[in-house]
């Protein structure tokens, strides 16, 4: 029996990584696009990351996405990724955070302020989900 320990590898492994990485070589950065060539049509389409690694295709950190550049005669395609959810704006937020000013205000005050919560005017509920309401407008 040996009394060495487990046999180490004497170069690390990066086979197995959860993370895909950028195909340039010498460039381990997480990938964020995708890389295609339509040589029918003489264009590079770089879009965002596949969900999985084709043949083909080459994933490509934002770096090298960013300075990509197609050969003489070609056209480069930058496609964006739509689905992602966009970012609110300050008015988003703003308008959110007004909204919450005005909900947690008591109703008293309310229709001191302009009459939006004078009696008569208040909107029914019709129906619930969990802590949200569904509301009817005064005016049906």
């Amino acid at each position: 029996m040996s009394r060495r320990g487990p046999l180490k590898s004497a170069v690390p492994s990066n086979i197995v990584s959860p993370v895909r990485r950028c195909s340039r070589t010498a460039c381990g950065r997480p990938a964020v696009a995708t890389l295609t060539y339509v040589y029918a049509d003489s264009t590079a389409v770089l879009g965002p990351l596949a969900t999985y690694a084709e043949p083909h295709c080459y994933d490509l950190c934002a770096e090298h996405g960013a300075r990509l550049t197609a050969p003489r005669g070609w056209e480069v395609v930058r496609l964006t990724d739509t689905s992602a959810p966009s970012r609110p704006s300050g008015d988003d937020l703003e308008a959110l955070a007004n909204a919450v000013r005005e909900a947690a205000r008591p109703r008293e005050r309310t229709a001191q302020a302009g009459g939006k919560g004078a009696p008569g005017a208040d909107p029914v509920e019709v129906g619930r989900r969990g802590h949200l309401r569904v509301l009817r407008s005064p005016d049906s």
